[in-house]
């Protein structure tokens, strides 16, 4: 059992609004910043389907936004940071042009995404765990894995969308 405590409200995250770097190029973001606790994946991923619903996403697309999202979240929650309540994860989330890109980051110690076990395996088809990757890879279309030297590891998905232009601006959504 955890010895995290649940805080309780929307004090679970930081919501604020910045750019990871400084880059004209890029449009507003999201940013949240939550404590590794399982029950935090909730928060993100609801805070991430409602900013979908805002620009008018197709439920589909929403829906496996929103299922990436959660197993990148619980997966850097459980295995980055080992649910080491003084760790953070942060997720971040905009847009450039019509493609969605959410960067999950833990402070782990990182890993070998090559050395994850294939679920689809007969020795694996029962395992209670060990879809997460597959579901994110398999619902995003771009799926890249950034090491930082001991010091974390930041997952970087993207998803194309057809959004109307005037409903593309992330600066307008309220979470």
């Amino acid at each position: 059992m955890s010895s995290c405590i649940f805080a309780g409200s929307l004090d679970l995250a930081t919501l604020r609004r910045r750019s990871l770097r400084p880059d004209p190029s890029r449009e507003p973001k999201v940013h949240l910043e939550i404590g590794s606790r399982l029950e935090n994946v909730e928060l993100v991923q609801i805070a991430v389907e409602a900013a979908l619903q805002q620009l008018s996403v197709e439920d589909v697309f929403a829906h496996q936004v929103g299922t990436a999202i959660r197993e990148a979240v619980a997966n850097a929650i459980e295995h980055g940071n080992q649910s080491d309540c003084s760790k953070q994860v942060q997720v971040d989330f905009c847009l450039e042009g019509n493609e969605i890109v959410i960067e999950v980051t833990d402070e782990g110690v990182g890993f070998d995404p090559g050395k994850v076990p294939d679920p689809l395996e007969a020795e694996n088809l029962l395992k209670p765990n060990g879809r997460g990757i597959l579901l994110i890879r398999e619902f995003m279309d771009e799926v890249e894995y950034r090491f930082k030297n001991n010091r974390g590891t930041a997952l970087v998905m993207r998803k194309q969308m057809n959004l109307p232009r005037a409903e593309s601006d992330l600066s307008l959504i309220h979470i």
